[in-house]
């Protein structure tokens, strides 16, 4: 549970550092269709501000909340566009209930269906969807960067939200130099579809590296009495991999791990794995790990499963 603040300087040293040269890189490059590598680049850069963002939601950087606060609104509101106060109440309340249909947003069925009850229940688009949902689910996610920008927008706009204007005002800092950089250098045609790359590519990349952590695990109702462990075990999915994978997943492929002790640093979570698998097999909770490719097939095939009815 120890704090890795060298861990933490030099990982977000590079984030800023690779985030500046990709602008740089843009500048350079001009008008030119090879803006499109450009935009496939901050897409992932994107990612790992958010992935950054996400830690310091759960004061792994910091132990107290001004500094966590700070470094999370930069990261995420001004270098990125998503409201990360809104996103991090979310996030806390799927913490609490993982998968759960009628506490977990994440599970909430505003387009994807997550269970048959949540089927029979659908209406309109949703239930539109659902046919074939297991097919529409990746090119959705092209759409889940821009509607995180909307939903930290709206989220805002609501009274009572808390520190409403200075994330409003970092949020209109970054769209006014995100969208002014990139009119300023490319024309408009070329403009529209660097922002349909990045933003459809930074969606798909945080979608791909959610999905394997909770789609096709067990879905909760009030009918299911379980404990802290068991409920974060049950609902969460590890994913196997190295040095490299663990930082494409940005360290939430220790899913479990994570949701047991949220506030540990990500780089300590694959040294508690061991121990945690060692622990369930001992106590005889099912403990799930899978690779990568795995994970979406599992998680492919519960959505496919779900919508059966409907086909």
């Amino acid at each position: 549970m120890d704090r890795r603040p060298v861990y933490y300087a030099v990982r977000m040293g590079v984030c800023v550092a690779v985030y500046v040269a990709s602008w740089v890189l843009f500048a350079l490059v001009g008008d030119s269709w090879l803006q499109l590598l450009v935009a496939a680049l901050l897409a992932v850069v994107f990612s790992q501000f958010g992935f950054l963002a996400h830690d310091l939601g759960h004061r792994q950087v910091f132990r107290t909340r001004p500094p966590s606060d700070l470094a999370g609104l930069l990261f995420g509101n001004l270098a990125v566009g998503l409201g990360w106060g809104w996103w991090n109440s979310k996030h806390n309340r799927h913490h609490a209930n993982p998968n759960h249909e009628d506490h977990d947003p994440d599970v909430s069925p505003a387009v994807i269906v997550f269970s048959a009850d949540q089927v029979a229940r659908s209406r309109g688009l949703p239930r539109l969807v659902a046919r074939h949902q297991a097919f529409w689910f990746l090119p959705l996610l092209t759409l889940e960067a821009w509607h995180l920008h909307v939903a930290s927008v709206k989220a805002l706009l609501k009274p009572g939200a808390r520190r409403r204007w200075q994330e409003l005002g970092l949020l209109a800092a970054h769209f006014a130099a995100y969208f002014g950089a990139v009119f300023a250098v490319l024309p408009p045609g070329k403009a529209l579809a660097f922002l349909a790359v990045h933003q459809g590519l930074f969606g798909l990349y945080l979608g791909c590296t959610f999905a394997p952590n909770h789609k096709g695990m067990p879905v909760l109702t009030k009918e299911d009495k379980l404990d802290f462990l068991r409920k974060q075990v049950l609902t969460s999915r590890n994913v196997r991999g190295g040095p490299v994978r663990d930082v494409l997943l940005g360290q939430l492929n220790y899913q479990i791990e994570h949701h047991l002790f949220p506030n540990m640093p990500a780089p300590n979570l694959r040294r508690a794995q061991p121990i945690v698998e060692d622990y369930c097999a001992e106590i005889g909770v099912s403990y799930l790990q899978t690779g990568l490719f795995a994970s979406y097939r599992q998680a492919l095939g519960h959505l496919h499963e779900v919508g059966a009815s409907l086909r």
